[in-house]
């Protein structure tokens, strides 16, 4: 889905100059819906919901869905109140797992510069790749053409000289469009965006500038920048009011597709009971590891999340003294985290584990330690652990389970996710 508020004002012709736009965004349009519609297309047309019909949350949804104020990340409770002649589509995150990886080779097919965002969209830079293939419009229509023609789905794009203002060009492109700034027309289209439109500048922070009277990018670009940072932070301060001016330094950097690897689940009634949550943890750490280990990727950091029965979400992380894939290490610094966080007296809804920062585990810089007893350790639990693998590999996923697991009095719903957060 796209992201972000956008203004009516902007969705114009900014001109027609290429040179120096050499950055793509590419958005996939309500991906998990699309592809649903591609397997399905009897249901084209309708107003269609991807999620979980008791318990869920919105995943995705058709534009006809949206119509009727349906959005990501709702409640699929307050969804089907909106539009209750909304067809609901359970996901399958292998289906949109496959599309996702075959989009991401056409992108590699154009540049090998490509930064995945999430499984629906990426960045690349294609200035290497005009001479070839053109100028950066006619690459933009070509793989929308091919993405269409591919997997039934359609995508928006966004040309430019910087990341940011390729990510909004794509975002006022939506649905199934293209949008070309060019770079010296960056600063005019930023001040016809209102603030929230900016990276960096959330739910707190454009309460923070609105009661100060800045509501718009260029209010924002036109403050003094001392006072900015006096009430935003010296860091945060001067980063927005450079984006306010288009000055936005990051370049395409290529990344593993798989920022990060994580599984969750959500309880069919609220749990109020912290050892229950806490066993929930601990399996989920041990599917992340065991996923980990499937690809050899290690991770450097730890990440919880746990949502409340007021669907307040809050998300905690650590990084590791060392880069791990055993479900041990993992669980145990995600059953802290759990711990450590103030549920205000509530029940918890859904409670999730990812690893991240992940890269391949024979590069990984394992960080010596003075204690051999403590590696050798480790490296015991990793190979008990690879033993595991094997016998849930030949005997199924449950032929195995953490002792601290099975005596789970509440039955839940897990789903592996894909890194799409």
């Amino acid at each position: 889905m796209s992201r972000g508020p956008r203004a009516a004002s902007a969705r114009r012709d900014w001109g027609e100059e290429e040179d120096g736009c050499g950055v793509l965004h590419v958005d996939m349009d309500a991906f998990f819906a699309s592809v649903e519609l591609a397997r399905r297309p009897e249901l084209r047309g309708l107003p269609v919901i991807v999620g979980g019909r008791s318990r869920g949350v919105v995943l995705s949804a058709t534009y006809e869905a949206r119509a009727f104020g349906v959005r990501s990340a709702m409640p699929m409770g307050r969804a089907l109140g909106l539009c209750p002649q909304a067809v609901v589509v359970a996901p399958e995150h292998t289906a949109y797992r496959d599309v996702s990886r075959a989009v991401m080779q056409a992108f590699r097919d154009v540049t090998p510069i490509v930064e995945p965002v999430s499984v629906d969209e990426a960045f690349l830079d294609v200035s290497g790749a005009r001479r070839r293939l053109g100028p950066p419009t006619r690459i933009g229509a070509a793989l929308r053409e091919r993405i269409q023609a591919e997997h039934g789905i359609t995508c928006s794009v966004g040309v430019a000289s910087t990341k940011l203002v390729a990510k909004l060009a794509s975002t006022h492109a939506k649905p199934d469009g293209m949008m070309l700034v060019p770079a010296a027309a960056s600063v005019d289209f930023l001040r016809s965006l209102p603030v929230g439109a900016l990276w960096g500048v959330g739910e707190r922070t454009e309460e923070s500038l609105a009661r100060r009277g800045i509501r718009t990018v260029a209010e924002l670009g036109d403050a003094d920048v001392a006072w900015l940072r006096s009430f935003l932070g010296p860091s945060l301060g001067g980063h927005l009011h450079d984006l306010a001016w288009g000055r936005d330094h990051r370049s395409v950097t290529p990344l593993h597709e798989d920022k990060s690897i994580g599984n969750e689940t959500t309880f069919p009634q609220d749990v109020r009971d912290r050892e229950v949550v806490a066993r929930t943890v601990l399996e989920l750490a041990d599917r992340c590891a065991a996923r980990l280990r499937a690809q050899s990727l290690v991770a450097r950091v730890v990440t919880v999340k746990v949502r409340t029965s007021d669907f307040r979400t809050v998300t905690r992380a650590r990084t590791l003294v060392s880069p791990t894939d055993t479900g041990q290490e993992i669980g145990t610094v995600a059953r802290e985290l759990v711990a450590a966080t103030d549920l205000r007296g509530l029940a918890v809804r859904l409670v999730g584990v990812r690893a991240e920062q992940l890269e391949e585990r024979r590069r990984a810089a394992v960080q010596l330690t003075l204690d051999d007893a403590t590696t050798e350790a480790t490296q015991v639990v990793r190979a008990a652990e690879e033993a595991l693998d094997a016998v849930r590999a030949r005997f199924g996923a449950a032929a195995v389970r953490r002792g601290s697991a099975v005596t789970r009095s509440t039955t839940t719903r897990t789903t592996g996710e894909l890194s799409s957060e």
